[in-house]
């Protein structure tokens, strides 16, 4: 049986931190290094495996286990970004083993996931047993920031030509590792982003009469955004499992100097989307909101995010099949809804049925100390396994 537990380690102490759009470089930036390891760790358990470049630097790794007799094929995918260490109170790239948890970044969210199933595909290669699926393991990239690594997977499945020499069809099911506790979430949250522009008139602001503010103007645009905020949430029923739509602003920026009446100012906006709701749709629900309610015009960016949500309609045999497992290795698990996004619903878009499942809790993912239980990290490897290996 292979130990999750040093192949955890393995993975924090190679830095893999996502950008998140930010200028910066160094060796601790982008999944290069991991992508290396991961070649490395595949070559030893001589499964095919292929390496496919999405843009220079950062890369999607692919391995295949066949089954004789097997006509389903399940996908395992965990992503290997994490999001920066900033503010971090513990060494990030260190992993430490303290009272049955391993600290470090990324030990959460998703090295933890990757590790266990890791595992549990090296034991699968190891052990063949009669009766398993075919399985599929993806290491995706960019996952925190714009999931350029798991929309190009999903969209070659859709293409004439293959781009994945490993993965030319669509697999039938899929499980996407992130923090759950070991429950099965069926449901998540969608995200639209996007920014929003006020324009005004620059002027010296010793004679503010002759512009016009754009940062004042914004000033009332996030009045009305406020409530709509407030608005929102109870505008339509809420998701039983995953609850209700929401919206927020997180950034803003304006102006150049201080003694300048500024002609431009920029906000980010964040909209929760709901199971049911469309991604662009809701931003353009916003707009119309707000164009009633002003005499001026506004400039809505074209959304750089759009994160679809995740129904339960697709997924219920899944579910139950992998909460047999799980029930066969820790116990029963509930299914749940989640307000966070996860690469299983840019899956589901296709007709794949897909699911959410993994160790840890979402409460310490990018936290200043984040860390895993070891216990959950074991247990998710055996059940991986156990689903794996029983066939779907």
């Amino acid at each position: 049986m292979t130990d999750p537990l040093p192949l955890l380690k393995d993975l924090i102490s190679i830095p893999s931190v996502n950008p998140m759009g930010r200028d910066v470089s160094g060796p601790e930036f982008f999944e290069g290094r991991l992508s290396a390891y991961l070649v490395k760790y595949l070559q030893t358990l001589q499964v095919p495996y292929e390496v496919v470049e999405i843009v220079p630097g950062r890369a999607n790794i692919l391995a295949l286990l066949t089954s004789p007799g097997a006509t389903k094929t399940i996908l395992l995918d965990a992503h290997q970004d994490t999001v920066p260490v900033d503010g971090m109170t513990i060494s990030p790239f260190e992993p430490t083993e303290v009272d049955g948890r391993v600290y470090g970044r990324g030990s959460c969210d998703v090295k933890g996931g990757m590790a266990a199933m890791l595992a549990a595909f090296t034991r699968l290669a190891h052990d063949r047993p009669a009766g398993m699926a075919n399985v599929l393991l993806s290491c995706s990239c960019d996952e925190e920031s714009t999931s350029i690594g798991i929309n190009d997977l999903v969209n070659s499945w859709g293409k004439s030509s293959p781009r994945y020499l490993l993965s030319p069809t669509k697999p039938d099911v899929a499980i996407v590792a992130e923090p759950t506790e070991l429950d099965v979430v069926v449901a998540h949250r969608g995200a639209t982003r996007w920014k929003l522009h006020t324009t005004g008139r620059a002027c010296h602001s010793s004679r503010p009469n002759e512009g016009v503010n754009a940062i004042y103007r914004m000033g009332r645009v996030l009045k009305l955004l406020e409530e709509y905020a407030a608005w929102v949430p109870t505008s339509r029923p809420a998701h039983p499992l995953c609850g209700p739509a929401t919206l927020s602003v997180g950034l803003i920026a304006g102006g150049s100097s201080v003694n300048v009446v500024p002609d431009g100012c920029a906000i980010d906006i964040d909209r929760r989307v709901i199971p049911g709701e469309e991604n662009l749709a809701v931003q353009a629900e916003v707009a119309d909101y707000l164009k009633q309610r002003l005499d001026f015009d506004l400039i809505h960016d074209e959304p750089y995010c759009t994160s679809p949500p995740l129904s339960d309609d697709l997924s219920g045999e899944l579910a139950s099949q992998l909460q047999r497992s799980i029930g066969q290795v820790v116990g029963p698990r509930q299914r749940i809804g989640v307000p966070f996004g996860t690469h299983a619903s840019r899956i589901a878009r296709v007709g794949i049925p897909a699911v959410v499942f993994g160790p840890g809790n979402i409460a310490q993912a990018h936290t200043k100390d984040e860390w895993i239980s070891i216990d959950q990290l074991r247990q998710a490897a055996d059940v991986y396994y156990h689903f794996c290996a029983n066939g779907i």
